[in-house]
C-alpha cells in the first residue's frame, strides 16, 4: 500500500491540462491505479484525479461504496477507474451542491454543476465505459475530470459567501479531508 502526497491548492500542477493515456493494461498505469485507490481511501475521499497526486494523466478513479463520514447522506457511486473521460451535458438544468476537495482541504463551497451527464472513457484495460448519471454521481465525476483540464472547484464557484471551512459550516462533519 502506499499513499501518495495529494498537492494542496496553490501547486501550479494542479492547474496544467493532463495529456491522454496511450497505453493500457500495463504494470505501471496497474501500480498508479492501486497508489492512488490506497491514497484515496485514506483521506476518505469520494475520489481522486492522477494531477492531485503529481501525475499528468487523464485518470480519475471515484466512488462510494460504502458510508463517506464526509459525505453522510450522499447516495452510493460505484467503485470506478475512468481513464480519458468525456462529459457531454445531457440538458440545461444546473444544480448548486456543496463540495470539498482533498487539494483544498477543511473547505467546502457551493458549485454549479450540469445536473445529468453522460460519460465516455475507458478503464484500465482498455474497455469502453459508457454512462448517463445524475446528482451525486454526475457532480463527482464533473468534479474529478475538472482536475484533467487544471480546474479546482472554487474557480466555478459564483458566489463566495457559499465558501468556507468545513467545520464552521458543518460542525460535526469530518472535516479531516474533502473532496
Amino acid at each position: 500500500m502506499t499513499v501518495r502526497e495529494i498537492l494542496k491548492m496553490g501547486d501550479p500542477r494542479l492547474l496544467r491540462v493532463a495529456p491522454a493515456v496511450t497505453e493500457f493494461d500495463t504494470d505501471a498505469l496497474h501500480l498508479l491505479i492501486t497508489d492512488m485507490l490506497d491514497t484515496m481511501r485514506a483521506a476518505n475521499g469520494a475520489g481522486l484525479a492522477a494531477p492531485q497526486i503529481g501525475v499528468d494523466v487523464q485518470l480519475v478513479i471515484f466512488g462510494t461504496d460504502s458510508l463517506n463520514p464526509r459525505y453522510p447522506d450522499a447516495p452510493l457511486v460505484p467503485r470506478t477507474v475512468l481513464i480519458n473521460p468525456e462529459i457531454t451535458a445531457l440538458d440545461a438544468e444546473i444544480e448548486n451542491g456543496w463540495e470539498g476537495c482533498l487539494s483544498v482541504p477543511g473547505m467546502r463551497g457551493v458549485v454549479p454543476r450540469h445536473a445529468r451527464i453522460r460519460y465516455t472513457g475507458f478503464d484500465q484495460y482498455g474497455d469502453v465505459i459508457d454512462r448517463t448519471v445524475d446528482g451525486f454521481h454526475a457532480r463527482v465525476v464533473q468534479h474529478e475530470c475538472d482536475h484533467l483540464m487544471g480546474k479546482l472547484y472554487p474557480m466555478r464557484m459564483t458566489d463566495f459567501t457559499q465558501f468556507g471551512f468545513t467545520e464552521v459550516l458543518f460542525p460535526g462533519l469530518d472535516a479531516s479531508d474533502d473532496d
